[in-house]
């Protein structure tokens, strides 16, 4: 996006693009389970800023430059229609990531944009009001740089940049699920339950939404948007935390207790199986009537004030313990990258580097799932293919 920028900025310009490996967009490739997440459906920089748990205020200045509105705008223009569906993601009607590839693709040759595959930058220097950069296949020499080269997961791989003068957030994973040390919860793996605040105990972070349980623990949006605002507190403790869990969302202590005890006088023969369960899946209910010390098939007027308390303690404030992590599917996003006090949000440029740039994740943002990774990276790209442009 940033090499696209570029050229349609300063058709005259030269962009050569610079790919490490022997693939292009391998990462769009794989994204969404192979559909792809563009963006998501929230075209109000401020809203939009709010799902990044680091950069919310940059990304306010960068997303009201070119958001959302813009990056949709854009790749309709390229033939890419989205869709969007009912939790916000926008994806190609064709559902296949490589609609995605072929946009890209498609622009840069159009553009006349000039792509060197497996040609991995091994140094970089400023010289005479230039860029040098050392490169397999021989020196090359650039006005502008824009550096686009994703997350790294360890410290290490940004050493090539600290060494030209930028702070580097040290890199932490983000966006994992949580592993449970509890095997009789995992039985469940598959069962959704579909509004539940979570929160990890000793902080305040906390989050809700739907919950997978899976064969190693918790997954879902709400574990992964509690992983990605608690990276750091999270990697802090070595991965070794618990999980307060309330399944019932938005239902309290208090309305569950009223809700048991009306249903418990009005049908006193009826099972605990049977019960409301409040909208949870029969085997969650089950479990979790089980893990009470309730056998599901008691009937209701067995569910007296002793049970009753130990039911509703299970259901509003359970508790599991995490150790561990388990990257979300083949997504992995880090939290850390340069940071952002070196960086103009207008150009994407270095403070520190005159005529050096920076997009995408190799900046200290990221985002939660959603599409909000994707979106950053075609809005900071686009500003500092831009900025390249325009400056030379």
């Amino acid at each position: 996006m940033a090499a696209i920028s570029a050229k349609t900025h300063k058709p005259d310009a030269e962009v050569l693009l610079l790919e490490k490996s022997d693939k292009l967009l391998s990462k769009v490739r794989i994204s969404g389970g192979g559909r792809c997440n563009v963006t998501h459906a929230c075209p109000e920089p401020r809203k939009l800023a709010r799902h990044y748990p680091r950069g919310e205020a940059f990304l306010r200045k960068v997303f009201a430059q070119w958001g959302q509105p813009e990056a949709v705008q854009w790749f309709a223009q390229q033939g890419v229609q989205l869709k969007t569906e009912a939790d916000g993601r926008m994806f190609p009607i064709t559902d296949s990531s490589q609609t995605v590839i072929d946009a890209l693709q498609g622009a840069a040759e159009k553009l006349g944009v000039r792509i060197r595959m497996g040609c991995a930058v091994s140094r970089m220097e400023r010289v005479d009001d230039a860029w040098q950069l050392a490169t397999p296949q021989g020196a090359l020499k650039s006005d502008r740089v824009i550096v686009a080269s994703g997350g790294s997961p360890k410290a290490e791989g940004l050493e090539w940049l600290r060494a030209l003068g930028h702070l580097v957030v040290a890199p932490v994973p983000s966006l994992f699920t949580f592993n449970l040390t509890e095997e009789r919860i995992r039985e469940l793996m598959g069962v959704v339950a579909p509004n539940v605040r979570l929160r990890i105990e000793g902080t305040k972070l906390e989050s809700n939404g739907p919950l997978l349980v899976t064969h190693w623990g918790f997954s879902g949006p709400a574990v992964l948007r509690l992983s990605a605002f608690g990276a750091r507190a999270l990697h802090e403790r070595n991965y070794a935390y618990t999980v307060r869990v309330h399944w019932l969302g938005d239902v309290n202590e208090q309305m569950a207790r009223e809700q048991l005890q009306a249903e418990a006088a009005a049908h006193p023969k009826r099972q605990l199986a049977n019960a409301t369960g409040f909208g949870l899946p029969a085997r969650l209910w089950s479990y979790l009537l089980e893990r009470s010390g309730l056998q599901p098939d008691k009937p209701m007027s067995e569910l007296g004030p002793r049970l009753l308390a130990r039911l509703l303690d299970v259901l509003t404030n359970d508790k599991y313990a995490a150790q561990g992590k388990t990257t979300f599917k083949e997504e992995f996003v880090t939290a850390g990258g340069i940071s952002l006090d070196q960086v103009d949000a207008l150009t994407m440029q270095s403070t520190v580097q005159p005529g050096l740039h920076f997009a995408g994740e190799l900046l200290d943002v990221d985002g939660i799932t959603g599409g909000f990774n994707f979106q950053a990276a075609w809005s900071t790209g686009w500003l500092a293919g831009r900025a390249a442009a325009l400056a030379c």
